[in-house]
């Protein structure tokens, strides 16, 4: 873990050292885990991952029918206003 004063003083040099050990870093701030420093390559995995479940969880959604079409301005301001 990388503590935000280390990363203020030592700059990305830290970072890197840190990833060159585990396969994220850590950054704490006052003593708690704030942030996580990721191999771009593994970001680009995980917010893969990420779509695929949203566009899975749609089309339950649309399988199971809890959908709603819009098609005019008044079905728009409605769906709004239940949002």
């Amino acid at each position: 873990m990388i503590t935000a004063n280390d990363l203020k003083v030592k700059g990305i040099k830290t970072i890197h050292q840190e990833m060159s050990e585990n396969d994220e870093a850590i950054i704490s701030f006052r003593g708690k885990p704030r942030y996580i420093v990721i191999d771009f390559d593994k970001y680009d995995e995980l917010r893969a991952l990420e779509l695929d479940k949203i566009y899975l969880e749609t089309m339950q959604e649309i399988k199971d029918e809890k959908y709603k079409i819009i098609s005019t301005d008044d079905d728009l301001e409605e769906h709004l206003k239940d949002l």
